[in-house]
């Protein structure tokens, strides 16, 4: 799932190390959720987006990726 995890952490001047604290995981959860080989929890999802001072659904790009997922179910039933 597409995120903006790296681009707004290092906007607010956090380390993977500090954001990892802050939201109460590792920085190895950090680095899978910027590369995106991890979707997070609802909770976790909510406190990186409070940390970040944005919502999930611009965290997360939702829109956007909602949209590739339709596309992706539609494509399976033609």
């Amino acid at each position: 799932m597409k995120n903006r995890v790296r681009e707004l952490r290092t906007a607010a001047g956090l380390t993977q190390q500090e954001l990892a604290r802050r939201v109460h995981v590792s920085s190895r959860t950090i680095i899978s959720l910027e590369k995106g080989q991890y979707n997070p929890s609802l909770l976790l999802a909510y406190r990186m987006a409070l940390e970040l001072h944005t919502t999930m659904e611009e965290l997360y790009c939702l829109p956007e990726n909602k949209k590739e997922e339709d596309r992706a179910y539609e494509m399976e039933d033609l």
